[in-house]
């Protein structure tokens, strides 16, 4: 099971009450979520709370809670799958997603790293002629290759491929 601890901003973009009470992540498979706007459209950030790996996409309309959870898993899919990642660990990932669950966000630690997240994607995609020209899987592969002091100077992805190869063993 996947907990998403959603910030208030985006819960009430959701028109959603949070179903679960936060709690201190202890699992590989509890994330954080937060609404940015970039060039005027909405995006939802959706950051690991233990190895701050890290996909953005579209948020296109409100959806409700269930369609929330089915955009987080074809993001989380997309996201891996661009990492090329090893079928078998994105297989693994997968099934550890299939019930999501919402929550408020419960980590301050990881609301920080996604401020700088967030900073980072908009500089991303500016550098790369805006919205129009940006290779948005581009963008979600370099913003988890930028180091991250609260996980030691190491990137995200390769956090994500060490907890993930250790889960599987």
């Amino acid at each position: 099971m996947a907990i998403i601890g959603c910030t208030a901003r985006l819960l009430s973009e959701l028109g959603a009450n949070r179903s679960t009470e936060p709690g201190q992540s202890t699992s590989l498979w509890d994330w954080h979520a937060n609404l940015l706007w970039i060039e005027r459209r909405k995006w939802v950030l959706f950051t690991n709370d233990q190895t701050l790996y890290s996909f953005f996409v579209r948020l296109v309309k409100r959806p409700l809670p269930p369609d929330f959870a089915q955009l987080f898993r074809l993001g989380l899919f997309k996201s891996l799958m661009g990492e090329r990642l090893d079928e078998p660990l994105v297989e693994y990932a997968m099934r550890n997603h299939q019930t999501v669950v919402i929550a408020k966000t419960s980590n301050r630690s990881v609301l920080g790293s996604m401020n700088d997240l967030a900073f980072q994607t908009r500089c991303l995609v500016e550098t790369m002629g805006g919205l129009a020209r940006a290779d948005l899987s581009e963008v979600n592969r370099e913003l988890n290759r930028v180091p991250m002091s609260a996980i030691e100077y190491r990137s995200g992805i390769d956090e994500l491929r060490r907890r993930l190869a250790d889960a599987c063993d």
